[in-house]
């Protein structure tokens, strides 16, 4: 199943969880019963419960002993060593206890409870690396996921004077994140922003879209030009990446009221909605991807974009209009991007996610990026604006309450 990020919710006032009228002591009770729970080896034991119903009904003598030790073997897959050796236990004492009801010869009860105690052994070992192999994991994956959460970065509902929203899903199994790339940074020259989607999959493409993303972060800062931003993105790319390899992207910024500068470097061209009517924004200048103007010779131009109030963009990646459905049919991303128009982003994409899902199975078979740029109206940026202010001061306030110790989640917002 391809995970899923998703930014740009709505945020509410966050405040302390307090639970009155429970007593500690009841607390911990119910935390011990489901630990117990959810250690115990029910199905071993039953597998063996019905194991000793089916010999006491049919007195079929030894022949029935034997399966005794499907119980353990089947608790190595589920419970730890210890659940192992209880249940090995369990089947040894029944296991005794049938053979002299069913008056089996000495030597073979001894050979069944020889082989019932070896398989319960070894079922036991292998239950202790299965668990340590487990830990191992689980460390790795929450290195994994900083590493993951640091690259693409959580972006807030609203940013400098959008809303935004992000859907990202990862085709590969057990990743968050992987070829395609996003970021969206206020900046002294605007709200800046990157779509885009590295060639391949795996751990190489992650290499090369943090690469892009670092590269970009830092010269959206530094750079008064977006045509500068995407030259100091292709600079760094030719130095590092292979000859076969490249990143198609939109850069995008808000330099002043009213207008967004759109560089296109052979991406799918995002989405323009204005008021029920969406138009694919197709680049004056089209350019090869990053990496490849060596190649070529072409620069990319910059396309001057008029975006007033209540205007929406949506850019993406090819794994949203790529996607196939079992007809070999392709999402009709600008249909159905119509059909679900809203002015809560959140809800948009929320839609068009879920619609995405069900058009391919429920499995994407590439990255697929989307995110959704919407300028408000007057009226809704000042209701923002206070929500925003807000949320702030009871999240601060919040944070004074917790002490110096704790992380002042209001200085994280990006405004």
């Amino acid at each position: 199943m391809s995970h899923t990020r998703e930014h740009g919710g709505a945020h509410g006032p966050i405040r302390p969880s307090r639970k009155q009228g429970v007593a500690p002591r009841t607390v911990a009770r119910k935390r011990v019963a489901v630990q117990l729970a959810s250690g115990t080896p029910v199905l071993p034991v039953l597998i063996v419960s019905v194991i000793v119903v089916v010999d006491l009904l049919g007195g079929a003598g030894l022949t029935w002993l034997p399966l005794l030790a499907a119980g353990p073997a089947l608790a190595a897959t589920t419970n730890g060593p210890r659940g192992v050796l209880c249940v090995g236990l369990l089947a040894g004492v029944l296991g005794v206890t049938l053979g002299i009801r069913d008056g089996a010869p000495g030597h073979e009860l001894a050979a069944a409870l020889s082989a019932l105690g070896a398989v319960t052994l070894a079922s036991g070992l292998a239950s202790a690396l299965r668990g340590r192999r487990e830990r191992v994991l689980a460390a790795v994956r929450s290195v994994a996921e900083a590493a993951q959460h640091a690259l693409l970065q959580p972006v807030p509902a609203v940013v400098g004077p959008f809303q935004v929203a992000v859907r990202y899903s990862a085709a590969a199994a057990e990743a968050r994140i992987g070829g395609d790339l996003y970021a969206l940074v206020p900046t002294p020259y605007g709200v800046r922003l990157i779509v885009g989607d590295v060639r391949g999959k795996g751990l190489p493409a992650v290499g090369v879209a943090a690469l892009v993303l670092g590269v970009f972060r830092e010269a959206a800062y530094e750079e008064p030009d977006l045509l500068a931003v995407v030259d100091r993105i292709e600079r760094s790319l030719a130095r590092n990446l292979r000859c076969d390899d490249f990143v198609t992207a939109v850069v995008a910024g808000h330099p002043r009221p009213g207008v967004l500068e759109l560089v296109n470097c052979g991406h799918a061209p995002p989405l323009l909605v204005r008021g029920s009517g969406v138009v694919p924004v197709e680049p004056a200048h089209p350019a090869p991807p990053l990496g490849l103007r060596a190649l070529t010779g072409e620069t990319p131009g910059l396309h001057v974009l008029p975006f007033a109030d209540g205007d929406q963009l949506l850019l993406y990646t090819d794994g949203v209009t790529e996607a196939r459905d079992r007809g070999r049919e392709f999402y009709p991303l600008a249909e159905r991007l119509a059909q679900h128009l809203s002015d809560e982003p959140t809800r948009t994409l929320a839609a068009l996610h879920d619609e995405l899902l069900a058009h391919v199975g429920g499995r994407l078979h590439d990255d697929a990026a989307l995110l959704l740029l919407r300028k408000p109206t007057a009226p809704e940026a000042a209701v923002l604006q206070a929500v925003s202010v807000t949320e702030g001061e009871v999240i601060d306030a919040q944070s004074l309450r917790n002490g110096p110790g704790r992380i002042r989640h209001g200085q994280d917002r990006l405004t």
